[in-house]
């Protein structure tokens, strides 16, 4: 469905179904609010059960739906059961924000094996399995987006951060082979590379001394991608602050 605006065609999300990973907080809550505000009913996949919850509130308190499924994204099953959980409720699957992620800043010397496994698992191979279980919805309808959250971290190396930037850049190489696989079959891949965020990932001291992106800035990225004509895919935003003007 399409509405037409200042003579440009974007697309309406009323009636659309999207899925967010990481939906507890940051980007993920950010997209998940700005996608239900746009109309679409939003699944919201994250593991604090209880900031689900009141998010599921707070969208209903503005005439949205959203269903809270808690989801680990180092679980394969807990990743089927939310797919199965958003189309048994739902009919059906239009847009897939993988949002969820990690990161452990350490060099490599200081850096946990556990911590690396950690980085892996949620950033690449949750994200990778969350998008393999969406795809036949997605193929059946014959539609859909599929947007991947990356970083900057994933064009060029984070000093200190060996297994976030690995993560990171597998997101590049993933999302530009599956955009390839997928054009045909009208399912858009968007990858989305952000630079600092002012999210729970920064302390406060890292957000006071420096401009960085809101969570909304890039929420907006995401919804602008999703909302295009059906025949446009943006393949890659890159985000990134600019700093205040010095004061007077």
């Amino acid at each position: 469905m399409s509405h037409e605006t200042d003579g440009r065609r974007s697309v309406t999300l009323e009636g659309s179904v999207a899925v967010v990973t990481g939906a507890s907080s940051g980007i993920g809550r950010a997209t998940a609010l700005a996608l239900a505000i746009e109309g679409a009913t939003v699944s919201l996949a994250a593991r604090r059960v209880d900031r689900l919850d009141a998010l599921v509130e707070e969208i209903g308190s503005t005439g949205g739906t959203a269903k809270a499924i808690p989801t680990d994204m180092r679980d394969q099953q807990q990743i089927t059961a939310m797919v199965e959980s958003t189309r048994s409720a739902f009919g059906r699957i239009d847009i897939l924000v993988n949002s969820a992620g990690v990161g452990h800043w350490n060099a490599l010397g200081e850096a946990t094996l556990e911590d690396l496994r950690d980085e892996i698992e949620v950033n690449l191979l949750g994200l990778m399995t969350a998008t393999r279980l969406v795809l036949p919805v997605m193929q059946e309808q014959g539609s859909g987006d599929i947007v991947i959250v990356s970083s900057l971290s994933g064009r060029g190396p984070g000093p200190g951060w060996p297994g976030y930037t690995a993560s990171k850049w597998g997101l590049t190489g993933f999302s530009e082979s599956i955009r390839r696989d997928l054009r045909d079959k009208r399912i858009r891949v968007t990858l989305i590379e952000p630079g600092e965020v002012a999210t729970e990932m920064q302390t406060e001291d890292e957000i006071a001394a420096q401009r960085m992106l809101e969570a909304e800035d890039v929420a907006g990225a995401i919804v602008y991608a999703v909302t295009r004509p059906p025949h446009v895919c943006i393949g890659d935003i890159q985000l990134f602050s600019i700093p205040d003007p010095p004061a007077e």
